[in-house]
């Protein structure tokens, strides 16, 4: 009796699987369909997937273009700081310059008054003159700005203003003979340029030289 019921058993699987199996034949479209659907799960996972990761990327670079900028300002500001620490006088310092240039204005014009030539007076007030005149340079030299160096240099446009060419064979071409106004720096920085009057070689000697290379 119970190997009647094994047997039955058995024969009840069998028919159910051969069931699936002829059901999956005979419906060929519900199983594309079904493997589709499995097909599309699979590709949405993984879509999400790619998804944080591109989130995560996007972030990351958001970050790092933000501490790049917030560096570039901290750069920014710091030598901003240092400038304004270094050449925070720099107005003040232009500025000052005008009394050294008035005092010469004074000092020329009172040497050449005809009234105070050779006179007590006058020799007196120009040591005086020249006292003040070394006491600006004094401070000025203290405050790193500095007289620039033109006489007989070549003409540097970095800091030499050219205002008039005067003949003189006895020269190089170019070279600073006469300083109209004395320039200065302030550390690494141009306050003002020299005006400077520069030689240039008369007709004759510039005709010689023309014969010369033409021989």
């Amino acid at each position: 009796m119970e190997k009647e019921q094994d047997q039955n058993l058995r024969d009840n699987q069998t028919t159910s699987e051969k069931s699936k199996e002829a059901d999956q034949a005979q419906n060929p479209a519900e199983n594309e369909d079904s493997q589709f659907e499995n097909n599309k799960n699979t590709l949405e996972e993984n879509n999400k997937d790619l998804s944080l990761e591109d989130k995560i990327k996007e972030l990351e670079d958001k970050l790092t273009r933000s501490f790049a900028e917030m560096e570039n300002q901290r750069r920014r500001f710091q030598k901003e700081r240092e400038d304004a620490y270094e050449y925070g006088g720099f107005a003040f310092a232009k500025e000052a310059l005008s009394l050294i240039d008035n005092l010469e204005r004074s000092k020329n014009i009172l040497e050449n008054d005809e009234k105070l030539k050779e006179t007590d007076a006058l020799r007196k007030t120009l040591e005086h003159f020249d006292i003040i005149y070394k006491d600006l340079i004094s401070i000025f030299n203290k405050n790193n700005i500095k007289q620039i160096d033109s006489l007989n240099k070549k003409l540097d446009p970095n800091y030499h203003q050219a205002m008039m060419e005067i003949e003189d064979d006895t020269k190089e071409a170019g070279t600073i003979i006469q300083e109209i106004q004395k320039g200065f720096t302030i550390k690494d920085r141009l306050l003002r340029p020299s005006l400077v009057g520069v030689s240039k070689k008369t007709k004759k000697e510039t005709s010689k030289n023309q014969e010369n290379k033409e021989n």
